[in-house]
């Protein structure tokens, strides 16, 4: 069976839900049009979904492609559009074979709209552009070409041309064969990467046919090469018959192997009726089954097994209960445990696979319950959430008994807040939000601490090296000491623990951009009594190496010293020209660094970099500064130094930047627990 995975993506309110709606009518899923206004729509299941008018979650309808000769089963998945909730449109990335990026004939290209072509380019994800709303007052689609060529790619094809614009007669002529400037406008854009092509071309026009044109245009669409562009509106459906037609012949559809082994992707979580997890699958290959054990990969390592208990698969616009998913479904999945987004399922990947497509949230903020006696059922919920959404980021204080949660955005923080109330009937409160900054050391440290040599009551040798690494390489673990020189798990558990304790450096921000080496170890083998019973006191176990290893990494890390960097936005503001003298000194009070400003249509372009803690002053300050004609676009770019005295962040463990408290602390823990476990 050909399958074809295809996302619907785009700005805020350009339409793309709608277009959605259009689709599924079109293929016979749904009788009515619903209407985001009215919260009738399909894939807005959600009720804070209609009583806002937009996505929230990524959701998925499967149909069957209309067509004179029957089209790819497709499982349509739409995104959201608001900026806040970028990490539901990231998941859906992975599992993409072709997108439709909708721009809005009146507002044009947006700045979630650079944001996202910038990533299907990367990515290489066949993409169609649709431009919608043909139909609404101020539709102008040569304006919005010429946008999309100077502001997302050149390299695009207009495949329909308007007519009626800014009316309800609006319609989409698609250009054939007939079209002599059509032929010859993709005569010069396939050409120049078809050499065969440009060749035939040279020898014999007449040679180069609408039909090898087409061929071409398909071939090079599938490479992410070229960008098809379609034009109508989804409120009324003129030109959305061609955009299908598009989709079918344009965007490749695979063919998976039914009879291959298992290989699957899990890109979203959700809970039942009654709580249980509900993974949802792209099954790549072979044939999922009731009753399978399937393998759970994670990160390269395989991490556990899960046994499937019911399946579901979209069809006709809704989930079916089945016995199988084959290759080319996208399945819900009940039974794997504690199975993550990102994981692997069934055969274990042929190597690393990229998840990381848009920068992590920037902001954070502390979740209050407003009564005490809910702070438990708090945090339950938070973790609820955090598995749907794992750049929540749950970061629990248990000395102040405090959860923060990672946010992009204001949005993101009032739809956790109507969510906690709907769901979970919990009433919480929100502290003034934050930006979250980073440390990256400056120098080298090390540090050693000896088994029975210290004073303390860990029975391990751990000796640890901290250096600088290269900007975004993360936290890199490498061993200075023979691998054989004591058991795996004891390396394993100074790693772990490595990891961890680098989530809070000297300031209390995440350490990264650094290399840790272990470079002394030692440990008492296990020791028993006469009569076979475990002597803890003469054995060295996992505890005695996690407890150890941050007091040694924050001595080395104290030595090499860190530096506290702010996330920056990398910024572009259209502007009227005469603005432009009242918004540069505004943008150097915000702690912007902009650009030579560059003259455009009349008015001025400004690009530059600005903190991100500052982008949501100069979102309110725009309008009075440009008397509203100012465009702002910005994204997460890059991290700098902060200037002046570093931002403190509360630490949230036992601290070991002071060792006798730290001491104290496992001390009071080991006690708790009756000895000093494994």
């Amino acid at each position: 069976m050909h399958s074809l995975n295809l996302g619907i993506l785009a700005h805020i309110d350009a339409g793309k839900t709608s277009l959605t709606e259009r689709l599924l009518h079109a293929a016979g899923v749904i009788d009515e049009i619903g209407s985001v206004d009215q919260g009738s729509t399909t894939t807005d299941s959600l009720a804070l979904e209609k009583q806002r008018g937009i996505t929230i979650k990524s959701a998925v309808v499967s149909f069957a492609l209309p067509g004179p000769l029957g089209g790819p089963q497709v499982n349509l998945i739409d995104t959201p559009g608001h900026p806040d909730f970028i990490a539901e449109v990231e998941r859906v990335l992975g599992v993409l074979d072709g997108a439709v990026l909708v721009v809005s004939a009146v507002e044009g290209v947006q700045p979630q709209t650079r944001i996202l072509m910038r990533t299907l380019r990367r990515l290489r994800i066949p993409t169609l552009i649709f431009v919608n709303k043909l139909d609404r007052r101020g539709a102008d689609l040569d304006r919005t070409l010429d946008a999309v060529r100077r502001r997302l790619t050149p390299d695009i094809v207009p495949m329909t041309g308007a007519t009626e614009q800014g009316t309800r007669q609006a319609a989409a002529v698609p250009y054939t064969a007939a079209d002599r400037g059509f032929g010859d406008r993709l005569v010069d854009l396939l050409a120049r990467r078809d050499d065969r092509l440009l060749a035939a071309y040279v020898d014999d026009e007449s040679a180069v046919d609408h039909a090898r044109l087409r061929a071409a245009l398909a071939e090079q669409t599938a490479a992410s090469l070229v960008h098809p562009v379609y034009a109508g509106s989804a409120v009324t459906g003129a030109g959305t018959d061609a955009l299908i037609a598009g989709i079918a012949e344009l965007l490749p559809a695979r063919c998976p192997d039914p009879a291959a082994p298992v290989a699957g992707s899990v890109f979203k979580m959700e809970r039942g009726t009654a709580g249980e997890r509900i993974a949802y699958v792209r099954v790549a290959a072979g044939t999922v089954r009731t009753r399978d054990r399937l393998p759970v990969h994670r990160g390269g390592t395989t991490v556990g097994e899960g046994k499937v208990t019911a399946l579901s698969v979209f069809d006709a616009g809704t989930g079916v209960r089945r016995d199988t998913a084959p290759a080319g479904r996208i399945a819900r999945v009940w039974g794997l445990g504690d199975v993550r987004i990102g994981d692997t399922v069934g055969a274990a990947p042929a190597g690393p696979e990229e998840h990381r497509y848009f920068a992590p949230p920037s902001l954070e903020t502390v979740v209050t319950a407003r009564r005490t006696a809910e702070r438990g059922a708090l945090h339950a919920a938070l973790a609820q959430l955090a598995e749907q959404d794992p750049l929540i980021d749950l970061r629990r204080d248990d000395v102040r008994q405090e959860i923060a949660v990672s946010l992009y955005g204001e949005v993101q923080k009032e739809v956790i807040q109507a969510t906690l109330a709907a769901e979970f009937g919990l009433d919480v409160d929100f502290r003034q939000t934050t930006t979250i900054h980073i440390e990256r050391p400056v120098g080298t440290g090390a540090a050693v601490e000896y088994i029975a040599k210290e004073e303390t009551p860990f029975l391990a040798t751990v000796g640890l090296r901290i250096e600088p690494g290269p900007v975004g390489s993360g936290v890199v673990f490498r061993l200075g000491v023979e691998l054989g020189a004591m058991p795996y798990a004891f390396f394993a558990a100074v790693e772990d623990t490595v990891r961890r304790t680098l989530e809070q450096g000297l300031h209390g921000w995440r350490v990264t951009d650094c290399a840790v080496t272990m470079t002394h170890s030692g440990y008492y083998p296990r020791q028993s009594h006469a009569h076979g019973t475990f002597d803890k006191s003469m054995s060295s176990t996992g505890a005695d190496f996690r407890g150890l290893t941050p007091l040694v990494l924050m001595d080395a890390l104290r030595q090499a010293g860190t530096v506290v960097h702010e996330p920056m936005h990398r910024f572009r503001l259209d502007l009227p020209a005469e603005a432009l003298g009242t918004l540069l000194p505004a943008l150097a009070r915000l702690g912007a660094l902009p650009g030579t400003p560059t003259a455009r249509d009349g008015g001025y372009e400004v690009e530059g970099d600005i903190p991100a803690a500052r982008v949501h002053d100069l979102e309110q300050q725009l309008p009075t500064l440009t008397r509203g004609e100012g465009v702002l676009e910005s994204a997460f770019h890059h991290y700098r130094p902060v200037a002046g005295a570093a931002p403190e962040r509360p630490r949230t463990d036992h601290n070991p930047l002071h060792r006798r408290e730290y001491l104290l602390q496992v001390q009071r823990r080991l006690a708790g627990l009756g000895g000093n476990g494994g």
